[in-house]
């Protein structure tokens, strides 16, 4: 008998809003986070939060272990989250 959970697959760190909080995810599928965003802290288990959008969605600002920096959504989309109140 399968269990069913209530833990939601991934998604990709560009299409989190402004305001919302997140924690980088392992890449499965054999896939790796690029080594410059591991470089600046995007590692597994880091809680994250997107703190606004330029007006046209890119760039987006984003805070992790006590600063901030901005990122092109292209960049982005290499790292998977775990949105903030999607697991029990």
């Amino acid at each position: 008998m399968k269990m069913k959970t209530n833990f939601k697959e991934p998604i990709p760190l560009s299409h989190l809003e402004a305001g919302q909080r997140g924690r980088v995810c392992t890449p499965v599928g054999g896939g790796e986070i690029p080594a410059r965003l591991r470089d600046l802290g995007f590692v597994p288990g880091t809680w994250l939060e997107v703190r606004r959008r330029a007006p046209l969605g890119d760039p987006v600002e984003i805070e992790l272990r006590g600063y901030r920096l901005c990122l092109r959504t292209e960049q982005l989309d290499a790292v998977r989250v775990e949105v903030e109140g999607s697991h029990p």
